[in-house]
């Protein structure tokens, strides 16, 4: 396959992958977002790798990006972004405590567990996502592939449905639904405070 078959055939199955997005999943993850700001209470995002990437930009994008514009105060944490809480967890705990550790004692039935797995069975997302559900939190499932455990236990579930091996395509599509919802607080809800 020459290079611009497979970037024509990269690009298609992305498109294709957009347009299929379930909108009324985009509304349920909105919903619940919103549902922490009269409540008081906070959002959690969780990942590895580039999962984790995606929850320090959905972070940045809930948070400070929407906070400095007026539009909304969300209370988010990426648990992903204090490497010597990691690292120190990883070493006395195991990896798969890295996240549920940082949720013992703080997490509140009223907050909102955002995690992040394109296989779905990541073993510190399960174990977080298990100790939320005890908790009573809402669980947003972003996941690709066959979706896992992860896909199993979500309250609401943004699913990517490809083969195994594509990372590329679920991860792209985590951070499109990012930036949809970004923008959409931007374009929609900002324009009424204008």
């Amino acid at each position: 396959m020459s290079n611009s078959r497979y970037f024509k055939s990269y690009k298609s199955r992305l498109i294709n992958l957009i347009e299929n997005i379930d909108d009324s999943v985009l509304d349920e993850i909105i919903a619940a977002m919103e549902k922490t700001i009269p409540a008081k209470s906070k959002i959690y995002v969780i990942g590895n790798g580039g999962s984790s990437a995606t929850a320090s930009h959905m972070m940045n994008d809930f948070g400070v990006g929407l906070r400095r514009r007026k539009i909304r105060n969300f209370n988010i944490l990426s648990l992903g972004d204090n490497t010597p809480v990691l690292t120190a967890a990883a070493n006395d705990l195991g990896y798969d405590s890295i996240f549920s550790i940082q949720l013992e004692g703080q997490l509140n039935k009223d907050d909102v567990i955002i995690a992040i797995s394109c296989s779905g069975n990541s073993p510190n997302i399960v174990k977080a996502v298990e100790y939320a559900k005890q908790m009573g939190s809402t669980i947003i499932g972003l996941t690709g592939f066959h979706g896992g455990k992860l896909k199993e236990m979500s309250d609401i579930n943004f699913h990517v449905d490809v083969d195994n091996h594509e990372y590329g395509l679920v991860e792209d599509l985590h951070m499109i639904l990012d930036h949809i919802i970004y923008t959409y607080y931007i374009e929609v809800i900002g324009s009424q405070h204008d």
